[in-house]
């Protein structure tokens, strides 16, 4: 069968409204009309191209429905509606792609979509803006979608791009336009808007009509973003989306179990091998996270052996690793923008010493008592959770002969026990750690302590680094851990290698 980039269109959104009425999908009034056919050359779905994966052009990386892995074009659409619901009547949120960065000349580095941006459009092209409103009509919203034209030329060189065309049928915007003519669009939208939420801010330099209005650099007053936004309120949009990606739907969850199963399948095939250098085991990792079905990794990853493991934030990854210490390694994969983090720690020799078991088990001990503290029922938050760690820690060792007066504990372990996860390693920045853990949310139990070698601490354990982390969702009466697959315990550790 041959259809177009408009029949394409059509059958996206056909399939939407089998999931859910059509008219619960608010839009502008003039939306909400059937729009007017338009002609194209009749070729096949799978012959058209775009700036990123579809079903109808991979269908090996998405089933029908989704628009991004995992997630489909109707909890798109929910999520625009859901934000427009927060917004005052004739607000306006605008949000900016990602700008393609340069390491030099004309190299660039690998694109990574704003995830605001990605959460409420799925479009992962650089150069393009969102605009959502909500009209003076109850529930009533509209989606404005601003991207780069298709350039055949411009194409053979840095590929396919998805076009303003589909920006209407296939990311289904009410309306869109060249990213070259988004200033007079704006001027536009936002004159009759009565607020308007932003966080993009206008860039010093201008190499391009988008990054003229839009990065994250601090704005000028002399700009035209400024001069456009000079007649209305506008105010910050990143609380209103925090809170809207703090609590992760059904599919997001998924994803993140896909990339935490993924990602400790890697960890555990690592501690079956013996290694002997940080880079190996760091290619190692990054191959098998794509192997298992990953996208590609979230972070930049620590693998740090023997004393580098009290570098908090260790990524040279370029020494060598000695039989008798112990091997740290943060790592994790992403699927579908949605990213998991996991820590583990062990000996490189596939055998713990006496006082590297003791000290293992003791922050075993309490990352497992965090965890189990993770449910909505328990009425924790992220910052009680990490004074119980604390609590928990201290008397561990003290039973191990640590002098744990003063600042000690602060010394060897000076970073916080967890952090929200989600599109980001760190989500939904600014999002308060004093608020009790709800259902739906995602965050990570990663207890540590990083032994300086100095006279303060027993010998035995001094140069220690260790630190076990994992990937943990909130639920209503008891945690899901998305990274079980890495095994911590010591006698798992220890049977991968055997005797």
């Amino acid at each position: 069968m041959r259809n177009g980039l408009r029949a394409l269109g059509r059958q996206l959104r056909s399939n939407a409204r089998k999931q859910v009425p059509w008219s619960s999908v608010h839009r502008f009034p003039r939306a909400t009309q059937a729009l007017p056919y338009r002609s194209y050359a009749s070729v096949s779905a799978a012959e058209l191209q775009f700036g990123q994966p579809l079903h109808e052009t991979h269908p090996h990386l998405l089933k029908p429905g989704e628009l991004t892995p995992g997630i489909s074009a109707l909890e798109y659409a929910q999520r625009r509606s859901n934000l427009a619901s927060k917004l005052p009547k004739n607000g306006v949120a605008i949000l900016a792609a990602s700008d393609l960065k340069y390491r030099s000349g004309p190299v660039f580095y690998e694109f990574h979509q704003d995830s605001d941006f990605f959460y409420l459009t799925g479009f992962n092209e650089p150069e393009a803006v969102a605009i959502i409103g909500k009209s003076a009509g109850e529930g009533d919203h509209f989606f404005h979608l601003f991207v780069r034209a298709k350039d055949p030329k411009v194409e053979q060189w840095e590929g396919s791009r998805s076009g303003t065309q589909a920006a209407l049928d296939v990311f289904n915007a009410d309306e869109s336009g060249d990213i070259k003519n988004i200033e007079n669009s704006l001027s536009r939208i936002i004159g009759d808007a009565a607020e308007v939420f932003t966080d993009a801010s206008p860039s010093a330099t201008a190499t391009s009509p988008f990054s003229r209005l839009f990065s994250n650099r601090t704005p000028s007053k002399s700009n035209a973003l400024s001069k456009i936004l000079e007649p209305v309120t506008v105010k910050p949009l990143r609380s209103i989306l925090n809170d809207l990606r703090n609590i992760k739907s059904d599919a997001e969850i998924a994803n993140m179990r896909k990339a935490g199963q993924a990602s400790g399948r890697a960890f555990t095939e690592a501690m079956r091998q013996a290694w002997t250098t940080e880079k190996d085991l760091n290619a190692f990792l990054e191959y098998t996270f794509k192997r298992n079905g990953c996208d590609a990794s979230a972070y930049v990853p620590v693998v740090a052996g023997g004393k580098n493991a009290s570098q908090i934030h260790y990524v040279r990854n370029d020494d060598v690793l000695l039989e008798n210490d112990l091997v740290l390694a943060d790592a994790g994969g992403e699927y579908g923008n949605y990213i998991t983090d996991i820590t583990r720690t062990w000996p490189i020799s596939g055998h713990f010493t006496p006082p590297q078991k003791d000290l293992y088990n003791a922050i075993l001990t309490t990352q497992r008592k965090c965890i189990s503290l993770c449910r909505a029922s328990a009425s924790n938050s992220l910052d009680r959770i990490h004074q119980i760690a604390e609590e928990t820690l201290k008397d561990s060792l003290n039973g191990l002969g640590f002098d744990m007066s003063g600042n000690a504990l602060e010394t060897i372990f000076p970073h916080h026990l967890g952090h929200y996860i989600g599109l980001d390693v760190h989500d939904t920045p600014g999002q308060s750690r004093q608020a009790p853990l709800r259902a739906g949310q995602c965050v990570t139990v990663e207890p540590g302590v990083y032994i300086p070698d100095t006279d303060r601490w027993p010998a035995a354990f001094r140069g220690m680094g260790i630190r076990i982390e994992d990937s943990i969702c909130v639920q209503e009466d008891h945690p899901l851990v998305l990274t079980t697959e890495a095994v911590k315990e010591v006698e798992d550790i220890e049977a991968l290698r055997g005797s």
